[in-house]
């Protein structure tokens, strides 16, 4: 560095750096700029054993986080719902959490009945998808699901007896069920699943959650979880997969919010890389001048 460049950096206002960090992060916002992930392996399995079922079958989806973690896990669940949909799989909503129930029904309206509502085989609830709501009782709930859906939940949150639904036909309890994706923000959460449905009964279970979470609930993967997501860059991983999947519409980015929230984020992470590498530049260099002096 010459030493007017470095008398200049020296002097630097620190409001330059703010802006600069300001700008990275709106830029992104503003412009629609996203970013894509590179899979990785426990979100890929998750992926591929929703694309090896086939169609029409089972998947209990359990959402069982509240609007508190929604920024995190709204994405994800978004993401594992348009999948199930796009193999025309049968889904079970239901949640442990009774702050979830708008999470489920902001996930219907937003991919079913949005996406999926019309079409050639539009999907239709009680015959393609029903919401079994709330159960109360955390473990206990999920005990008498694996015994027998119809003691936990007699009615669906509309009012209708599960006898009546098409979709309840030969369905008696979670082992009839070929696949459990549990959106967990905690407790109750994945880790329940884990020990009172999959483990215990042997069905397929996989989960999404938070990355402050993803600590408890690695040691069950592989063996009890066969595909863990966490975060929002699991669920940016996962979004990239539908992308490439079906690129319309799903690689645009308007249906990417996971990939829309990590592009501030990489923007803002390159330019403290940057910030960082200078700072030790500047530094390594007034020490080379004071030497020289």
């Amino acid at each position: 560095m010459t030493s007017k460049l470095l008398q200049k950096l020296n002097s630097l206002d620190r409001r330059w750096i703010f802006l600069a960090m300001a700008i990275a992060v709106a830029a992104p916002i503003l412009l629609q700029v996203g970013s894509d992930e590179t899979p990785s392996t426990p979100t890929r399995r998750l992926f591929d054993q929703v694309e090896a079922l086939p169609e029409g079958s089972r998947i209990l989806m359990a959402l069982d986080f509240d609007p508190n973690s929604s920024a995190e896990l709204s994405p994800m669940a978004l993401a594992f719902t348009r999948h199930c949909c796009l193999r025309k799989h049968k889904v079970f909503f239901v949640t442990l959490w009774g702050t979830a129930l708008p999470m489920i029904d902001t996930t219907i309206k937003n991919v079913i009945q949005t996406e999926f509502g019309s079409g050639d085989h539009p999907y239709r609830y009680g015959e393609d998808y029903v919401n079994l709501g709330y159960l109360a009782g955390e473990a206990v709930a999920i005990n008498q699901l694996t015994s027998d859906i119809r003691k936990a939940r007699s009615q669906d949150v509309q009012g209708n007896t599960l006898d009546g639904l098409p979709i309840m036909n030969g369905v008696t309890s979670l082992k009839d069920m070929q696949l459990i994706i549990n959106t967990s923000g905690g407790f109750p959460g994945a880790k329940e699943w884990v020990q009172y449905a999959g483990t215990p009964h042997g069905i397929p279970l996989a989960a999404g959650c938070t990355g402050v979470q993803s600590t408890q609930m690695f040691p069950y993967y592989p063996d009890q979880l066969i595909g863990l997501v966490t975060g929002i860059r699991g669920a940016n991983e996962y979004e990239t997969m539908l992308a490439a999947k079906a690129p319309v519409p799903y690689a645009e980015m308007r249906m990417r919010p996971a990939s829309l929230r990590g592009g501030p984020q990489r923007w803002a992470h390159r330019l403290m890389i940057a910030l960082i590498v200078l700072g030790n530049g500047i530094h390594f260099a007034n020490r080379y001048s004071r030497r020289a002096n």
